[in-house]
């Protein structure tokens, strides 16, 4: 794995407009990342004791590889930092969220109906019997309710699991009974793209055998309302009747559980990754003010669900911990067309705007006149999250929504860290095709099999080389899993990505590294020829895979997805063979290339590139329950 790779996919550097680093939270990366490097734990200590405890830590850490402990015996609530602190410091007023619906429905909530509302749905938990330690499921449409579920559970001690509203019944079961759920908190319907989706009858089918289920809590949206069976089945508001109004949060250990959320493995059942209180919000308020420079007067719009974990600690955890206000909406990119997001970001003033290269390349291919036709001059910083970002979409991410002046922050993280790794800091050189440096705090390296670092320009393995806070402590259930992460390369918690760094210490995820490409001898990250594909003007997203081939080992198959404006042809298949030549050498050429209208994704925006790959050998395509469509 220690490829020579050339690294200069684009010579120029890009910067913002100079105030934004002027203003940033952090002025001075360089000094703040070496001081953090130097003493990590006074590093995290320092930030810890910008939030509120109810009883300090003895250590700020604990390592017992591969075990941490963080901020050993400090007693906490991450809903008194989400919502106590700032009721009772100004801010009771203030909007904490603004939502829109599928139909531009609008619900505005301060802080102190969030907290009121977060309070007596504790209460309403609490008269159906559920207590510290105890894990309640929660299956909903993205709607103010379900980030009020996710604060009470954590309110009252309760462990939550949150399952993503597009799942479907088999993956909801695997996770409610592997969880052993004790109350499933869902929805009649979710909306999408002016169409009901009918959510409770998949709850129906997911509680079949899962014993474990004691109640099921309906939020009815629709009219008229349906009936519920009154043996197991409650209803959202009504269980916040007839309860106390205050709700004392529940004292917990830094180290208690937090959440458990699943994330999809390549075979096998789902991961049910553990993250507990105190490391967790750490980790997650640092990286929301230090990387997404977010402000007391911002509006942020991670566009993400909280069925991920981009939407547990950007739109939930993080901001709210902050006292920001934050957008969230039920509504689909294009529809009723592709201008309702830059509608939206008008409407709202959204300074701070966090999504997917799936979207932005999805923005492209619908042309520049949507997001034209719109004011987009509140947008202080843009963010992107799931899977690298093409030099090709941050280019036009940057000129196109940014006008030359914002910077874009390409994060890599994982629902494993907890919280971004990677980035490239405020008003810091960004180099397109590179995600930038290790957020401060933490050791990144790219290396060998060995675990030893590799030269700048040659790629290698991602680890990261010291515990961090919000890192997770276990896989639920299968803590042998757990300890694969950090037993497969030397002690360091293996990333399963390739990567290289260049010599200014930035780097590049190359993609996953069993998405490699073994060609002639060469490896080829999979995230390599994709960037090639669409740096082609006709190209609006590219997937490869590797097929067997008796001499080469594997050959390159791409699946390409083209720009409005562009018909596939013969013709333009030599043309991108030729593009992808001229970018990365004839190695790198693929051997077929496929015209497509569309590509396997998660529902978090990542291509499915094993799905393709197992639709092509006629292979078990393993774990899809995070499959889009």
């Amino acid at each position: 794995m220690s490829e020579k790779f050339d690294v200069k996919m684009d010579s120029k550097s890009y910067y913002p407009d100079p105030s934004v680093k002027e203003n940033s939270w952090m002025q001075d990366y360089e000094k703040v990342y070496s001081e953090s490097i130097k003493d990590p734990e006074k590093h995290w200590e320092n930030v810890a004791e910008e939030l509120e405890w109810f009883e300090k830590w003895d250590k700020v850490m604990e390592w017992d590889h591969p075990y941490a402990k963080w901020f050993t015996n400090a007693k906490m609530n991450i809903t008194h930092n989400c919502l106590d602190r700032h009721v009772f410091n100004g801010k009771r007023n203030k909007v904490a969220m603004i939502w829109v619906g599928d139909n531009g429905e609008e619900q505005v909530i301060t802080y102190r109906q969030l907290y009121r509302d977060v309070m007596r749905f504790s209460n309403g938990l609490k008269s159906l019997g559920v207590g510290k330690g105890d894990t309640v499921c929660i299956y909903m449409p993205q709607v103010p309710e379900q980030i009020v579920a996710m604060l009470a559970c954590a309110r009252i001690g309760a462990i939550h699991s949150v399952v993503f509203g597009g799942f479907g019944a088999k993956a909801l079961h695997s996770r409610i009974k592997d969880a052993q759920a004790k109350v499933v908190i869902t929805a009649d319907a979710s909306i999408r793209r002016g169409k009901r989706i009918d959510l409770k009858s998949l709850v129906d089918d997911a509680v079949v055998n899962a014993s474990c289920v004691e109640k099921i809590v309906v939020l009815r949206r629709m009219t008229p309302q349906m009936e519920l069976f009154s043996e197991i089945e409650v209803d959202f508001y009504e269980i916040m009747e007839d309860v106390e109004k205050e709700c004392e949060p529940e004292i917990m250990d830094s180290e208690d559980p937090l959440f458990i959320l699943y994330t999809s493995g390549t075979t096998g059942p789902a991961k049910g990754i553990v993250h507990t209180c105190g490391g967790y919000m750490v980790g997650t308020y640092y990286t929301t003010k230090n990387v997404l420079d977010l402000k007391e007067n911002d509006v942020m719009w991670c566009t993400a669900d909280p069925g991920w974990i981009t939407g547990h600690s950007y739109i939930v955890y993080g901001p709210l911990s902050m006292g920001a206000t934050i957008l969230i909406s039920e509504t689909t990119p294009d529809y009723p067309d592709p201008g309702v997001w830059w509608s939206m970001i008008e409407e709202f003033d959204v300074s701070v705007f966090y999504t997917a290269p799936t979207a932005i390349r999805m923005f492209m291919r619908m042309g520049e006149e949507w997001p034209g036709k719109y004011n987009l001059s509140s947008l202080r910083i843009l963010g992107s999250v799931g899977e690298p970002l093409n030099p090709e979409a941050f280019k036009w991410y940057y000129r196109v929504i940014g006008k030359e002046k914002c910077p874009v922050l390409d994060t890599w993280w994982q629902t494993e860290t907890g919280m971004h790794m990677l980035t490239t800091a405020v008003g810091e050189p960004m180099k397109p095709g590179f995600t930038g440096r290790p957020v401060p705090g933490v050791v990144v390296d790219v290396v060998d099999e060995n675990g030893d670092p590799v030269p700048a320009g040659t790629g290698g393995f991602l680890v990261i080389k010291q515990p961090w806070p919000s890192m997770m402590r276990t896989v639920y259930g299968n803590d042998e899993r757990y300890r694969q992460y950090w037993t497969k390369i030397k002690n360091y918690y293996s990333a399963g990505d390739l990567a290289v760094k260049d010599e200014d210490g930035y780097i590049m995820i190359r993609g996953r590294a069993d998405d490699v490409l073994i060609v002639a001898g060469h490896n080829i990250g999979s995230a390599e020829v994709e960037s090639a594909l669409v740096s082609h003007e006709s190209v609006a997203e590219a997937a490869v895979i590797g097929k067997p081939d008796p001499l080469k080992g594997d050959s390159i198959k791409a699946f390409v997805i083209l720009r409005m404006g562009f018909n596939s042809s013969d013709k333009l298949k030599l043309d991108l063979l030729y593009h992808v030549r001229m970018n990365l050498g004839p190695i790198a050429m693929p051997s077929e290339i496929e015209f497509v209208d569309s590509l396997p994704k998660t529902r978090s925006g990542k291509i499915m590139r094993r799905l393709l790959k197992a639709q092509e050998l006629g292979m078990d395509p393993g774990d899809v329950s995070s499959l889009e469509d």
